[in-house]
């Protein structure tokens, strides 16, 4: 029986080998794909601001927004984290060229560039609250850059 025990142990070892080989190698494809997306649609947002021959505030905020998704895929493709601050900050930004858009290009102001001020002032004390509790109540474990943590046996993957 001990040898079925062994086989047992050794066919789970392969099998965790094989599905984490899996999972890794589907996460960097969708992290690549997702990049190269950003930095498409960045590229032809600029390319487009260059044939209308000046760039608005709502183009330069765009450009803003790819900045951050593509840092936030970034630091996801180093740390396998996703912070987010980065996505409040995208929140905010998006928030912002839509407020500025609505405001300048369609219609007086009314009730709903209060709601849209009110939007971002909520981002904006997420983004004070993460950083505060984060400050305040930091991990008790550092991440090593393949996303485990510093000291554990499963980080060397």
């Amino acid at each position: 029986m001990n040898w079925l025990d062994k086989s047992r142990d050794q066919m789970h070892k392969h099998a965790n080998s094989v599905g984490n080989f899996l999972v890794e190698g589907f996460h960097y494809l969708g992290l690549f794909a997702i990049g190269g997306a950003i930095a498409i649609a960045s590229v032809t947002a600029f390319m487009e601001m260059i044939e209308k021959g000046a760039a608005s505030v709502d183009d330069i905020l765009l450009l803003f927004i790819y900045l951050e998704l593509g840092a936030m895929v970034g630091i996801y493709f180093k740390t396998n984290h996703l912070p987010i601050r980065f996505l409040l900050y995208i929140a905010i930004t998006a928030l912002t060229r839509y407020l500025i858009g609505d405001v300048s290009h369609h219609k007086a102001p009314d009730i709903g560039l209060l709601y849209l001020c009110g939007g971002i002032f909520l981002l904006a004390m997420s983004v004070v609250a993460v950083r505060f509790a984060s400050y305040r109540y930091p991990s008790s474990r550092a991440m090593d850059p393949m996303g485990g943590t510093e000291g554990d046996e499963d980080s060397t993957r």
